[in-house]
């Protein structure tokens, strides 16, 4: 058989199954009945022809140019975005119901507050109950009324949800409450997008202090009063010291010399890690004015308060302890009186820094060892750490500690500019390293370049 032949087989033979598959097709049509188009279900009918009707209640929605009805929303879901009708791929005049739905989502965002220090043991009716009857006792809301709605409690925290919008801005005003021994912290959960509302703490509402040994709350201030703001380093930590004799002396101090906004502890917490600490304050205002802490002697030791080295905001110009103190002693700063309380220990008088042309380099003396620079790891570990540390005072452009020679046992930072030496100067001056007071003084620019490290 030629290959002609072959291809007119191939293809009479596909023809015939084409045309059985026709007639087949053919017969079940002819079988089908004849299709009704009056009488469609009513739960596939397209969108606005021959919709269902709604229920008793609810105000059909009439879409223009098309036959039929949709079902209205429920009025307490319309009026969160205006109409919700309406949007892209949307025909004229039909809901939006995934717009509906977020804006359902946000306004109840708005109307809800976190509360923190949770004692355990709580239950959602009795905190529900306790905080109702706190705002009709200070007329945060009316007297017969429920402004908290419900309550949704874990293990150490809860969420409220109030009536309106404006029952939980007057809510925020519970911030601080004495609740089972704790002090609650009311707040705006980390949701919440609307507008900044100014609000008191319980204790400015009411007048009552704080009870002895209870802990205090931060304050609901604007934006940018994130912790990292209220947060402040504490260095030259020794072991003897404890998170509470550290927070409980610190905040006594700032009390005496009046650098505090309101009455109490003004530092909320203490986190203790090796040789520095962290300290929370209660607010931006009062973590600025802790920075004049700096250099206060506490036990054998001259702590150093600076920013955390995660901080990014401005420097914010201060003193040192040494500082208040002197303006304390010429009059020019007059430390409140209080019954009891002896006034704060002056701080041993701390090296000067040479009068001499200031430069961008800093030396640092009588902070290491022979025996600090003979293990690779060790100097390493301290290049590192000095690196972290040091930096936090400017843009460090380069750390070297000569393991031999004229430099031994110094450590040298040079700084992109001269003003940044000083802060790393005045941050360093007075501070103990091992029990050793380190000493900060400018060096000469030429002589780093050149790697001579001579006096």
């Amino acid at each position: 058989m030629s290959r002609y032949d072959r291809y007119n087989d191939h293809y009479r033979s596909s023809r015939s199954s084409r045309d059985r598959r026709d007639r087949s097709r053919s017969r079940s049509r002819s079988r089908s009945p004849a299709r009704d188009h009056t009488n469609i279900a009513p739960d596939v009918n397209p969108v606005g022809i021959g919709g269902p009707v709604p229920p008793p209640g609810v105000t059909p929605i009439v879409m223009p140019g098309m036959q039929g009805t949709v079902p209205a929303l429920p009025p307490n879901v319309a009026p969160i975005l205006g109409t919700g009708i309406g949007g892209p791929g949307l025909p004229p005049g039909v809901p939006n119901l995934l717009v509906q739905a977020q804006a359902q989502q946000a306004e109840k965002i708005n109307r809800e507050l976190f509360v923190g220090n949770i004692p355990p043991g709580t239950s959602d009716m009795l905190l529900r109950e306790f905080l109702n009857g706190a705002m009709r006792r200070t007329g945060l809301c009316a007297p017969n009324a429920t402004p908290i709605l419900q309550v949704r409690v874990s293990p150490k925290f809860a969420f409220c949800e109030l009536v309106s919008y404006d029952d939980a801005n007057k809510a925020l005003n519970l911030n601080g409450i004495p609740f089972m021994g704790i002090a609650l912290r009311v707040s705006r959960p980390s949701k919440y997008t609307g507008p900044y509302v100014p609000s008191k703490t319980w204790q400015q509402l009411t007048g009552q202090p704080l009870p002895a040994g209870m802990q205090s709350v931060p304050e609901n201030g604007p934006p940018g009063e994130e912790k990292i703001n209220r947060e402040l380093f504490v260095g030259n930590t020794t072991p003897e010291m404890t998170e509470e004799s550290l927070k409980d002396f610190l905040g006594k101090a700032l009390e005496q010399v009046g650098l505090v906004n309101s009455p109490g502890n003004p530092i909320n917490s203490c986190r203790m890690s090796g040789k520095f600490a962290f300290i929370e304050l209660r607010t931006v205002d009062e973590a600025k004015k802790a920075l004049n802490l700096n250099n206060i002697p506490y036990m054998g030791a001259t702590l150093r308060v600076g920013r955390p080295s995660k901080w990014t905001g401005e420097h914010t110009p201060h003193g040192n302890w040494e500082d208040i103190l002197a303006k304390y002693m010429s009059g020019e700063l007059q430390l409140p009186a209080q019954p009891g309380q002896a006034p704060p220990v002056p701080a041993p008088a701390a090296p000067d820094v040479p009068t001499v042309t200031q430069t961008k380099v800093v030396a640092l003396t009588n902070m290491l060892t022979k025996e600090d620079l003979q293990s690779d790891q060790d100097y390493e570990e301290i290049l590192e750490d000095t690196k972290d540390e040091c930096s936090g005072f400017g843009s460090l452009v380069k750390v070297e500690i000569p393991r031999s020679g004229p430099g031994e046992g110094k450590i040298f930072l040079q700084y992109v500019s001269a003003s940044d030496a000083t802060k790393a100067i005045e941050g360093l001056r007075g501070r103990t390293f091992d029990g050793r007071k380190v000493a900060a003084v400018y060096f000469s620019e030429e002589k780093f370049s050149k790697g001579d490290y001579t006096d």
